[in-house]
């Protein structure tokens, strides 16, 4: 979305499509409506210029060749969500049901809560966030205070742990861990055409371009800011979450640990559909500082470990 690209994770639901090899349907509402929806994937999807849109919208209507009404058409939508080859888009019906390409592609590992860290370590526990911006504001201010009362002369790094973070505004995690993440450009968002935009942290917020997002009024400064950090991630790790994963990706004396993250790394932008559907397109691939896209594509760990030992694992990496 182009307003402040607050990513959101998709509940995904286990859905079973299926087509026809009828000639499509006869129902003129119906098949407006499936033509609505293919038109605003071909103008704006992220994967656009790789789809043949012809076949795409023959398989779409012929899916839907008994469809009489807006509910009947819920194979062929699934099938078109299947068809962009990316597991971000989502539907939302008039009635507030969702329609997904695949069941859910993110599973929580329930992990115990990390309670202490050996002495020289700091330990950040990055939640997801959704809520209004001076509650974004005050969700990044408390953990440059965290930062602040862990950090000292004796810290040798820092272990930023994202597991099980479903996503939420993105720029509000940015600009909290801030300080561990560093200033400069993190990030991007590019569409079919290459265009892009950049997001990065600089002087306590996190920014879109030029334009300051989320802003921590007395921002922390890291007495070592070129410590070690060691990224916990696994398949819990979605949407917004993966953006803080992927900031990391490129920053000098840093590794990630754990398992693939759920691979939903795109940007959503909402299209209103004939009926009251709502149609939340990926429409941008996240990229990390090389421009190295991601989109729909599990964030691979430099070290591969379970939830047990990944903790573990990090320690040993910060202190060798």
């Amino acid at each position: 979305m182009k307003n402040l690209k607050y990513l959101f994770i998709i509940s995904l639901f286990i859905i079973v499509s299926c087509s026809s090899d009828d000639d499509g349907p006869n129902n003129t509402r119906v098949t407006n409506f499936l033509n609505n929806l293919v038109d605003q994937m071909q103008a704006n999807s992220m994967n656009r210029k790789t789809i043949d849109w012809d076949n795409f919208r023959t398989q779409v209507l012929n899916a839907a060749a008994d469809a009489q009404t807006f509910d009947e058409t819920d194979e062929a939508v699934i099938l078109a969500l299947r068809l962009l080859g990316e597991n971000s888009s989502f539907i939302e019906k008039e009635d507030g049901t969702f329609l997904a390409a695949t069941p859910s592609i993110c599973s929580l590992s329930n992990i115990s809560p990390v309670t202490s860290v050996p002495d020289g370590i700091g330990y950040v526990r990055v939640n997801g966030f959704r809520g209004t911006t001076a509650e974004a504001v005050a969700f990044a201010e408390n953990m440059h205070e965290d930062i602040r009362s862990q950090d000292n002369q004796n810290i040798n790094g820092w272990i930023v742990d994202l597991r099980d973070n479903l996503g939420g505004n993105m720029f509000a995690m940015i600009a909290g861990i801030g300080p561990i993440l560093g200033e400069g450009t993190a990030g991007f968002f590019i569409d079919a055409d290459d265009n892009m935009q950049a997001w990065s942290y600089e002087d306590g917020a996190s920014r879109l371009d030029q334009g300051r997002v989320i802003v921590v009024p007395n921002p922390y400064e890291l007495i070592n800011p070129n410590a070690k950090v060691a990224v916990l991630i696994n398949n819990g790790v979605a949407s917004g979450a993966e953006a803080v994963a992927i900031s990391f990706i490129g920053r000098a004396n840093t590794r990630s640990f754990g398992s693939g993250t759920c691979g939903i790394a795109a940007d959503n932008a909402r299209f209103s559909l004939l009926g009251g559907s709502t149609l939340f397109l990926a429409v941008e691939s996240m990229a990390d500082r090389n421009k190295v896209l991601y989109g729909s594509i599990s964030i691979t760990p430099d070290t591969s470990t379970t939830d047990e030992n990944v903790l573990q694992t990090a320690i040993d990496y910060i202190n060798n």
